[in-house]
């Protein structure tokens, strides 16, 4: 199947045009002939924008039927990152939107900056939806630091195929790529999940510059990324504060590799020995 990542440009605050941006994505990815698009985390307040408790919305609410609808119009399923309130709770959340429209995962970043933590609570959660595609979960950007990768972990033993990632990936404002290039976290951790349990795992960062909150003057630069099994790098995206773009890929997911108990003995046989 095809695979869209949409890396599209998300601005603090304005909340409506970053929707408007989404939709056209999904759109895009929809007339590229893909199966599922993935699009940036906080898409529709931008992370850590100061005012995003304020600006938060529930989830089911306007801002994810939005969503579905253009997910319903394309006949597409759809990967998004959200700024939901629950109560008095916020949660830096995505959702899984089948091509009905239906929410099949929402999602709740568990592992979130320091400079994060005032915004947004932590994440209570982690799920896998079977779909006719395969079985997908979610995790949010430093969900997936090596570090964090217990959830990566129980996605995959929960039989799930592709592990899709909404991303603000931010460097300082005069970050050289062709010095210092981004990326080999991110290559390293999601490349350890893929070659353990011959899962896809693809990540999509926004673009757009941080004109507020703790990164003040940090820019987004996308370089959205695609890992298949084995650890073998699928796709990158363009590196850029402006390079916002589609990328279409082709993937194909392999079955789970074991199940239960048996999944111990066959990760052993590649060299994991963690719990």
């Amino acid at each position: 199947m095809k695979i869209g990542m949409g890396q599209m440009l998300v601005e603090g605050g304005e909340v409506e045009a970053n929707l408007s941006r989404a939709a056209a994505m999904i759109g895009r990815a929809a007339a590229a002939g893909c199966a599922l698009v993935v699009l940036p985390e906080c898409l529709d307040t931008g992370w850590t924008w100061p005012d995003a408790r304020r600006l938060a919305c529930p989830v089911p609410g306007p801002r994810s039927a939005l969503l579905a609808a253009q997910a319903r119009r394309h006949g597409i399923y759809v990967v998004a990152g959200l700024t939901e309130r629950e109560g008095e709770r916020v949660y830096n959340s995505a959702v899984l939107l089948s091509p009905d429209g239906e929410l099949l995962i929402r999602h709740r970043k568990i592992n979130e900056l320091d400079i994060g933590r005032d915004l947004y609570d932590t994440g209570d959660r982690v799920a896998v939806a079977r779909t006719p595609l395969g079985a997908m979960g979610i995790t949010i950007c430093a969900d997936n630091f090596p570090d964090s990768l217990v959830f990566g972990h129980a996605i995959a033993r929960m039989g799930g195929q592709l592990l899709l990632s909404p991303c603000a990936w931010a460097v300082e404002a005069g970050h050289d790529n062709a010095a210092q290039p981004y990326g080999g976290l991110w290559i390293d951790a999601y490349g350890e999940l893929a070659r353990l349990y011959d899962i896809t795992v693809i990540g999509v960062s926004c673009v757009g510059w941080l004109n507020a909150g703790p990164w003040q003057g940090r820019k987004c630069i996308g370089n959205s990324l695609a890992v298949g099994p084995g650890g073998r790098v699928l796709a990158r995206g363009p590196y850029g504060v402006d390079a916002e773009a589609l990328a279409a890929i082709e993937v194909e997911l392999r079955p789970p590799l074991a199940r239960g108990t048996d999944m111990g003995a066959r990760l052993r046989e590649r060299g994991y020995e963690g719990p």
